[in-house]
């Protein structure tokens, strides 16, 4: 039960810290290997704190609650909740206050969350009580809000943004010296350390650092500043949250990306050593100021590269009892292993030992030290007795973080969703889904929505919309903030038919038959690899375009040949998977999403989309269909249109079998 602040007043000048921060996974069994997964981090990195981040209008308030208690009660972590005020009505804030008070929680991260849009959210028979609470616009208000019921109870972190707040309501778009108004505002109503947004671009920091501590209103001179940083997980997923982020990522450091974009592992592992410059370089910055240095990272509920950072970057905290073990002495001179009047190999060379070699007696062979009064096998056992030592546990905080880095079997099944490639991912992975685990978002403002979408006033007119975003004219659509991919423009003439029918495309990929690794558009992974992929496709349609379809699908000429899952807004669900998705055996009938499969030698890998993951996705795809009808205020001509459209419309899937026939389900589809 101790504020974040608290903790860092206590450690020592010189001290190192870090924190991470997860969300709340979209299915059970995510939620299920999230808590191995926090308890594995906890033990091996020893963070001083965590985060659970809290949904824009409280989308998350009861998973994020509960991933807080797990973190909280269960793992006795220091935890700070994420709030957001925009929205949200008092109740629901009062809530979730009382509840994280009730839980032993003792510091809130206070956040505005979306733009203000009660007119939008409001239902015109709910109860007041439930009502949006239009005092909420800013962060600010949440924080005096809290000071004022609370007292010192709660230890109040604010968000900021090393680069400006991209809003809006500055011309320039990003703007620090825009920003810091308000930021002292909000700093004297009663907040007690500040949290950055995500950054790449030090020299931008270290402006920002500075400009803060020598700030003529003193506000910031002795408060804690963390920086927040994300681990490079992805080619891809960095691209998208750098741009919903607005930060900026250096030319060098892009280009250090972009020679592997191909290949995650590799983008994984130079994201690794990118990161622990940035660490270095910010802390170069943090010593002109006297105190602990903080860094704060956003996991995307993954361990493995934060495990490597956190090691590399010296953040780790050691204990009392690993302090206290003394070196007694430098090595002896131990002569190395002669093979065949061979010298012994270089690596022992002049190098410092972290273990002692074995030394040269009258032993046969080393010997295990088991706990056992009797031996199974003297030959290869020894007795505590005879060592001199009790025998250490398999579970140390050593052990642990080489499983959290993905060393050893036991690493491996750790790690196994360490490429969880987002919403194409396993429904099992704590990572699943959209990365920022914020719940549905349009990720753009209002004013941006209108701009780029209009006023739909017939479906003809969402047909349009969808058409100019595969031929490059409209750079997002609702479910999608970013470009066409270049993949996609193999399969561009056949979309475009389908989106001109009413079949609304979110996601597509062409089939793909042994194309090399190396292949500019579809490559991916290792070098020598080839490449096999199934064509699939999901879209909305209209219920009564569904039925024709699925009576098509069900067809004896097409039975087989195809998997299909489908679902509406009022959750039925239908599927030709009748494995319930949780089998990918021989037997099963193949349930692959993109079944995409990269081969090299005889390493191979499958992207599959389960029961689970679907709904997953659909539960969300539909949550953004609400929100953009919500931009236009209810009652108003698009508003009604989109909620019509999402009350009938099915969301499917469709997956076809045969890679080497590339244009089978496109031939389907358009007959």
């Amino acid at each position: 039960m101790e504020k974040i602040t608290d903790k860092i007043a206590a450690l020592p000048a010189d001290a190192n810290y870090f924190s991470l921060e997860f969300f709340p996974p979209k299915t059970g069994m995510g939620f299920s290997n999230l808590r191995d997964r926090l308890d594995r981090m906890a033990r091996a990195l020893r963070p001083l704190f965590v985060n659970v981040t809290w949904g824009a209008g409280g989308s998350t308030a009861t998973k994020s609650l509960e991933l807080a208690e797990i973190c909280q009660r269960e793992l006795n972590l220091t935890t700070c909740l994420h709030l957001t005020c925009t929205n949200m009505s008092r109740k629901m804030i009062d809530t979730a206050l009382e509840d994280a008070k009730a839980l032993g929680i003792r510091n809130i991260l206070a956040l505005r969350g979306d733009p203000p849009r009660a007119a939008e959210y409001q239902d015109a028979n709910e109860d007041p009580e439930n009502a949006i609470d239009e005092g909420f616009v800013w962060a600010i208000d949440l924080v005096k809000y809290i000071k004022q019921k609370y007292g010192d109870y709660f230890c109040i972190g604010v968000a900021v943004y090393p680069e400006g707040h991209a809003d809006e309501s500055h011309p320039l778009g990003q703007s620090l010296e825009h920003d810091l108004p308000y930021l002292v505002e909000k700093t004297l109503a009663g907040a007690d350390f500040l949290m950055t947004q995500l950054f790449f671009d030090t020299d931008a920091y270290d402006k920002f650092e500075r400009c803060l501590r020598e700030h003529p209103s003193g506000a910031f001179k002795t408060m804690p500043i963390i920086p927040g940083l994300m681990p490079i997980q992805s080619y891809q997923m960095i691209k998208r949250t750098t741009k919903l982020s607005h930060a900026r990522i250096p030319d060098d450091i892009m280009a250090r990306l972009d020679t592997v974009k191909k290949d995650d592992e590799k983008v994984k592992n130079v994201g690794v050593d990118i990161l622990c410059e940035i660490v270095e370089r910010v802390k170069e910055i943090k010593s002109r100021t006297s105190g602990p240095r903080g860094f704060h990272f956003y996991t995307l509920n993954l361990e493995k590269a934060v495990s490597f950072i956190v090691e590399r970057a010296n953040l780790i905290s050691s204990t009392p009892e690993e302090d206290a073990v003394a070196d007694d002495g430098p090595l002896p001179n131990i002569p190395g292993l002669v093979v065949n009047g061979a010298p012994p190999p270089d690596y022992y060379q002049g190098t410092s030992r972290s273990r002692r070699q074995s030394a040269v007696g009258s032993e046969p062979r080393n010997r295990v030290i088991v706990s056992e009064h009797t031996l199974s096998n003297p030959e290869y056992e020894a007795p505590q007795a005879d060592a001199g030592v009790k025998a250490g546990p398999i579970n140390t905080r050593a052990n642990t973080l080489a499983i959290s880095e993905g060393e050893g079997v036991l690493g491996r099944e750790a790690t196994w969703d360490d490429f969880p490639n987002g919403r194409w991912g396993d429904a099992r992975s704590p990572a699943y889904g959209e990365i920022d685990g914020y719940g549905p978002t349009l990720h753009v403002t209002q004013a941006q929505a209108i701009s780029l979408w209009g006023h739909p006033k017939t479906l003809e007119d969402v047909n349009t919309l969808f058409v100019r975003h595969l031929k490059g004219e409209l750079n997002a659509i609702p479910w999608s903030e970013e470009e066409v991919h270049e993949e996609t423009g193999i399969i561009t003439d056949q979309l475009v038919r389908l989106n001109q029918k009413g079949m609304w495309t979110v996601a597509s990929q062409p089939a793909v038959n042994g194309v090399r690794s190396e292949d500019p558009t579809f490559g991916w992974g290792p070098h020598h690899g080839f490449i096999f992929q199934k064509a699939f496709v999901e879209f909305f349609l209209s219920a009564a375009a569904w039925r024709t379809l699925q009576e098509k699908l069900a067809s004896p000429e097409v039975h087989g040949s195809v998997t299909y899952y489908a679902t509406n807004a009022a959750g039925d669900f239908v599927s030709s998977d009748f494995s319930g998705g949780v089998s990918n055996s021989d037997t099963a009938e193949p349930t692959g999403e993109s079944d995409e499969g990269y081969v090299a030698g005889e390493n191979s890998t499958n992207a599959v989309t389960w029961e689970v993951s679907f709904r997953a996705w659909a539960e969300e795809a539909f949550g953004i269909f609400s929100e953009w009808a919500q931009v236009y205020g209810k009652g108003h001509e698009s508003e009604k249109l989109l909620e019509a459209a999402r009350a009938d419309c099915w969301l499917v899937n469709i997956i076809h079998h045969d890679y080497m026939a590339k244009e089978a389900l496109w031939d389907l589809l358009s007959k």
